[in-house]
This record gives C-alpha cells, sequence and structure tokens, in this order.
C-alpha cells in the first residue's frame, strides 16, 4: 500500500513538472517574439524623435549602429513591461482558444497553479530587471546621450543647393545660383563674410568658383574666379564719421575658410556626473550630500533674514534672543528689542512719518527681490534632488511593473480565451497607453514638487495593483467578466428592471425532453402562480398590511425554482418556437422591498415613521404590482407553451405513424 501510495504521488509530480514545461513552452517564444517586437517599436519612436539630430551630417554606419545599440539597450525599461503583458495575455488567451485551459481545470488544477510557473519565472525577470537598471541602464544612458550631443555638435555635410542662401557655414552666407554636379563647378557665386563681425562684414561677386574640403576635414578651400569684392574697415577709421573700405577686382581669389567637418566624440565624464549615469548607491550619496547642502544654505538663509532686523520677531521689548545666533546678531537682536518702534515713529511729523513709510516700504521690496531670488536657487537645487530621487524609484518600479503586469496579462486572456495577435494587441495597447498616461502623469507630478517623488512614481502601481488582483480573483472564479448580460442584468436590477431570460437552441442534446412532461411541469407551475396570487392578493396591500407582513420571500424563492426548473428542462427542445417562447418566462426577483421588515415588530417600528415608511410604501407598492404581473405574465405563457407542446406532440405522433 506504501509503494502505491509513493507511485501515485510521483506520478503527480511528474504530471505537474511536464504541465509546468508545457507552460513555459508556451510562454517564452511568445515573450522573446513580443519583446523584440516592441523593442523595436520604441526605437523606431526614438529614431522619428531624434531623426533631424542625425540626418544630413555625414555620419558614418557604425557611429549610427553604436547609437541605435545604446537607445535600444536604453529602451527596455519601456518594452518589457509590454512584451510580459501582450506575450501573457496571448499564452493564456492561446490555452482559453484551444480549450487547454478548459482541460487542465478539469483535471483539477486551478489558474493559480497554471500560473506557477511563469510567476516563477518572472520573479527572476524583475530581479534582473532590478539589477539591468543599476548597473546596465546609467552606462548606456551615458554612451547614448554623448554620442546624440556630440552629433547635435557637429556639422552638417557640406551641400550648397541653388538659388537659396546656404548659411551652414559660421559666419558666412552664400549664395549659387547654377551649379554643375559632374565637375562641381559654382556659377554667379554671392558670398557675406559676417566671421569679423558685422560691422566688418565682407560681400563678394564673382563668375565662378569652386570649392573644396582639405584633407583633414578642417578648412573649406574656395577658389573664385572674375570676381569684385567690397569690405568695411571701421577697426581702422580715424574719426567717427568716416569708414574707410576697400574694394577689390579680382581674376583668381582663394579664401581658406574653417569648417570642421569631423566627428569628435564628447567625453563621457560630462554625462556620467548628471543623475541618468549613476548607480543606487550612487545617487542616494548625491541626495544625502545636496540635502546636507539645500539644509545648511536655507540655514543661512534664515539667520540672514533672522538678523536683519526688520522681519524679525525679536524687535518688541522684552523679546528673547535665542543663544545659538552669533555675538553680532544678538547684539543687533538686544537693540532692537530696547527700541520701542511705535513711540519714534507717533513722534515724528508727517513728513517724517511719510518718510519712515517710504524707506520701509523700499525695504521691504529690496528684501522681497533679494529673497525671491534666492529663491530661484533654492528651487532648482531642490528639483536637481528630486531628479535623482525619481531615477532612484525608477529602478523600483521597472521590477513591480513586470509582475503587475503579468497578473493583468494572464488573467485577461483566461477571460477573454482570443489567441492570436488581434484581440490581444488591442487589450494590451490598451492597457499600456492607460500605464503610460498615469505613470507619466505622476512623474510630472514628483518632477514638478506638486507631489512627494515617491507617491508620484508609485502612482501607476498604485492604480494598475488593484486592477492585478481583481482580474486574477476574476479568472480564479470563473466569472463572466465580459460578458455584457450580466452587466446589463445589473443595472437592470439596480433602476428595478426587469432582468432579461436567455435561453438559446442547443446543438447537441444529451437528455431529451418529453412534450407530456414539460406539459405537466407548466400545469403545476400555473397552480403554483394561482395559489400565490390567492395568498398575496390581486390588490394593492394596505400600509399597515405592507409594513407588518409585505411578501414573503420564500415563497417568491421556491416559485423563481419552479420555472427555472421547467426552463431548464424545456429548453432540450429541437423546436425553435419552444426556446422562443421559454425567452418569455421572467427572472423573478427577491428584492427587499417587497417585504422590508424582517418580523411584524419591526413593521411596527417602521409603520411609525410615516414620512419613511410612506414613501417605502409607494416604491414597495409599486414594485409588488410589477411582480404580480410578472407571475400573471407565467400562467399566460404556461398556455402558450402548452399550445406549442401540444403540437410538437402532436407531429411527433404523425410523423410515427406515417413511419409505421
Amino acid at each position: 500500500m506504501l509503494y502505491f501510495c509513493i507511485l501515485i504521488i510521483g506520478k503527480r509530480m511528474f504530471y505537474i513538472k511536464r504541465l509546468y514545461r508545457f507552460i513555459l513552452k508556451s510562454f517564452l517564444p511568445l515573450f522573446l517574439m513580443t519583446f523584440f517586437i516592441c523593442l523595436f517599436i520604441v526605437l523606431m519612436q526614438f529614431l522619428w524623435r531624434y531623426v533631424d539630430e542625425m540626418v544630413g551630417k555625414g555620419l558614418e554606419m557604425s557611429v549610427l549602429a553604436e547609437l541605435f545599440f545604446y537607445a535600444a539597450v536604453t529602451m527596455v525599461p519601456m518594452a518589457l513591461p509590454l512584451a510580459i503583458l501582450l506575450a501573457s495575455l496571448m499564452t493564456f488567451g492561446n490555452l482559453g482558444e484551444r480549450l487547454e485551459l478548459l482541460a487542465i481545470k478539469a483535471a483539477g488544477i486551478s489558474l493559480l497553479q497554471i500560473m506557477r510557473p511563469l510567476v516563477i519565472f518572472l520573479i527572476f525577470v524583475a530581479i534582473g530587471a532590478f539589477f539591468f537598471q543599476n548597473n546596465v541602464l546609467p552606462k548606456s544612458q551615458v554612451k547614448m546621450w554623448t554620442l546624440l550631443y556630440s552629433m547635435r555638435q557637429k556639422s552638417p555635410e557640406l551641400d550648397i543647393p541653388e538659388g537659396v542662401f546656404y548659411d551652414q557655414i559660421s559666419g558666412y552666407n552664400l549664395y549659387v545660383k547654377k551649379k554643375d554636379h559632374k565637375t562641381g563647378m559654382l556659377y554667379d557665386v554671392m558670398i557675406y563674410d559676417m566671421s569679423a563681425g558685422f560691422d566688418n562684414a565682407m560681400i563678394i561677386l564673382a563668375d565662378s568658383g569652386k570649392l573644396k574640403m582639405t584633407d583633414d576635414k578642417q578648412h573649406l578651400f574656395l577658389t573664385l574666379y572674375n570676381g569684385e569684392s567690397f569690405e568695411n574697415l571701421r577697426d581702422q577709421r580715424t574719426s567717427a564719421t568716416n569708414i574707410p573700405y576697400r574694394r577689390e577686382t579680382f581674376s583668381l581669389k582663394e579664401i581658406m575658410i574653417a569648417f570642421d567637418a569631423n566627428f569628435n566624440r564628447m567625453d563621457d565624464g560630462i554625462m556620467q556626473n548628471q543623475y541618468i549615469g549613476k548607480d543606487l548607491n550612487a545617487l542616494q550619496l548625491s541626495i544625502d550630500s545636496m540635502t546636507t547642502r539645500v539644509d545648511s544654505i536655507g540655514d543661512n538663509y534664515a539667520r540672514s533674514l533672522r538678523s536683519s532686523g526688520y522681519f524679525s520677531l525679536y524687535d518688541r521689548p522684552g523679546a528673547k534672543i535665542p543663544a545659538n545666533d552669533s555675538v553680532r546678531e544678538q547684539a543687533a537682536l538686544a537693540e532692537a528689542a530696547t527700541l520701542d518702534l511705535d513711540s519714534v515713529f507717533n513722534g515724528g511729523s508727517l513728513q517724517r512719518k511719510q518718510l519712515y513709510l517710504d524707506r520701509a516700504l523700499a525695504r521691504a521690496e529690496r528684501y522681497r527681490s533679494d529673497y525671491e531670488f534666492r529663491s530661484y536657487t533654492m528651487k532648482e537645487e531642490n528639483k536637481v534632488i528630486r531628479r535623482h530621487q525619481i531615477e532612484m524609484y525608477k529602478k523600483f518600479t521597472l521590477s513591480f511593473a513586470c509582475i503587475i503586469f503579468f497578473f493583468i496579462g494572464a488573467p485577461l486572456g483566461a477571460i477573454i480565451r482570443k489567441g492570436g495577435l488581434g484581440m490581444p494587441v488591442v487589450v494590451s495597447v490598451f492597457m499600456f497607453i492607460f500605464y503610460y498616461i498615469i505613470d507619466n502623469t505622476g512623474y510630472k507630478l514628483a518632477r514638478d514638487g506638486r507631489w512627494e517623488v515617491w507617491e508620484g512614481m508609485w502612482l501607476s502601481s498604485a492604480v494598475l495593483l488593484p486592477l492585478g488582483i481583481f482580474l486574477t480573483y476574476k479568472a480564479v472564479k470563473d466569472s463572466a467578466v465580459f460578458n455584457p448580460d450580466v452587466y446589463v442584468n445589473f443595472f437592470r436590477k439596480l433602476i428595478g428592471r426587469q432582468e432579461l431570460r436567455k435561453v438559446v437552441l442547443k446543438e447537441v442534446i444529451i437528455e431529451d425532453m418529453f412534450p407530456r412532461v414539460a406539459i405537466e411541469k407548466a400545469e403545476q407551475l400555473s397552480v403554483a402562480c394561482n395559489r400565490y396570487l390567492d395568498k398575496v392578493g390581486r390588490k394593492r396591500q394596505s400600509y399597515w398590511r405592507y409594513c407588518l407582513y409585505g411578501y414573503a420571500k420564500e415563497d417568491i424563492t421556491a416559485l423563481g425554482a419552479q420555472i427555472d426548473d421547467l426552463v431548464n428542462y424545456t429548453s432540450n427542445s429541437h423546436s425553435q418556437l419552444v426556446i422562443s417562447k421559454l425567452m418569455d418566462y421572467p427572472v423573478l426577483r427577491n428584492l427587499w422591498v417587497y417585504r422590508p421588515a424582517p418580523s411584524p415588530k419591526w413593521g411596527y417600528v417602521l409603520a411609525i415613521f410615516f414620512p419613511l415608511g410612506l414613501l417605502l410604501y409607494g416604491v414597495g407598492a409599486h414594485q409588488q404590482r410589477l411582480l404580480r404581473n410578472e407571475v400573471e405574465g407565467v400562467i399566460r405563457t404556461n398556455g402558450e407553451l402548452q399550445a406549442l407542446l401540444e403540437k410538437d406532440e402532436a407531429d411527433r405522433m404523425n410523423d410515427e405513424d406515417k413511419t409505421i
């Protein structure tokens, strides 16, 4: 017996392991595929955003490839949560669409057990995402932004157009009317040379010319033919009114223009000192040092403001002087404390009082502008601290977002049961846009100092975590979350409308329906409905009877169960007319207003509160009338259903007679 139990347990563990391998094999290819697709999409977004920085500058392919590589690494935090959401949604959607999820649940394995291997795998992914954010991402961001700023500083590739002024050469405006693309000759050339300043500008006109780059790509060598030049010599003037100039006619003129066409890479150390290039320890050290500096600056400002005497609270007679102030500050405060300002002000003439007020106002304005300027400095310092704190919290929020998105995508896939790239992509994009909007809103609130940094950075996780818990709970309970009839019936109940019964013609019938049995059930139901109407009365109850007794909910529940039994049995019919007639049966609701008081004692209490009881009586009497109408409708539907069943029974008997 012991050996048999061990064998059964061993087989069970073996099957669970095979199930885990099956789930992982279903998830991992989709995860890798969606990850690279999402990474490509966000990389294209980066390209569209910064394409102006790269086009027309003659950059080598190796430089562009390096930039794209570092940009792809930088975009991983944006692509990873979306890939997890889409892959988990597609995986469980495919399992549900192929009925594999149903078969696994039928074997006694819950949805949480099915998700267990993926949860373990994604925990390792979240841990790896944290170390990636902490160790790899700062270096890739430094490299990417260094390359991007270096590209911005690079001069554009020299390509002089025809018929327009070209201003990409620093200090020069060049106009060419016509250009020979084969020989490189330029015709009807006009040059505005303002490299020495606007006051010493030189204008050069030439019939033709030729422009080429030096071998070191540091200068442009311009050769001009048959032209003239005009130049102001303001630096050589001898008086304020006479400005000398120089005019020259030439047949050949050569000009050397400084033009650096090389790609000069910036030093990485500039970006490494920024918040994007620091790991967790460096960020914490920077935050502590900057916070200490800001606090010390604030203390200095406070002591300076307190020692000024104007806004001081110590200028009243008998005011206490803090012992931690300097000797000079204590002396100034002591002098101010012994001076009675009110008596000095009241003892002066009107002109003297006006002078005091003007000086006080001017001093207040001076203090206000001074400390307003100081507040700008403090504001910038606090902004830098917040940016460091935001970067620190980002290293944790990505890992948590990966877990949350899995617990959103997997239950959604199990609920909607649609695989492929149709519905999952639509749902994933919608959810990610929702997450991105919330996350970006929290980021801006934290960056601007309107919220605490941790509140803004964890806002998206706080919003999506309850959603993930709710969807996981509904998927485990096999709830019809996306069934519109459930919500329609709920709102019908909420506003007091009757719930519609939905019955469909079955394609496969396991147990046949016998019309005679269904007719007997309908007759019994009609008898029960008439008995119920005789018991409660076919007219409105009085106020006292409604408050004391109302309608017994047990009778309504029993009557509703009898209606459901008839409908469930008759729904095995092959006739579409019978199925359509079954939908005419109402769904009896057991509303609390049918009997608001649980006992006659509480009914007396309700009846005593006449205004409240009268209002409740009006609503309850209306609902009771609707219930009586529903019960009478059941009786009518029973008669119509019996006629249809008798006709089906007669048709079946005729078919049997013809067969015989």
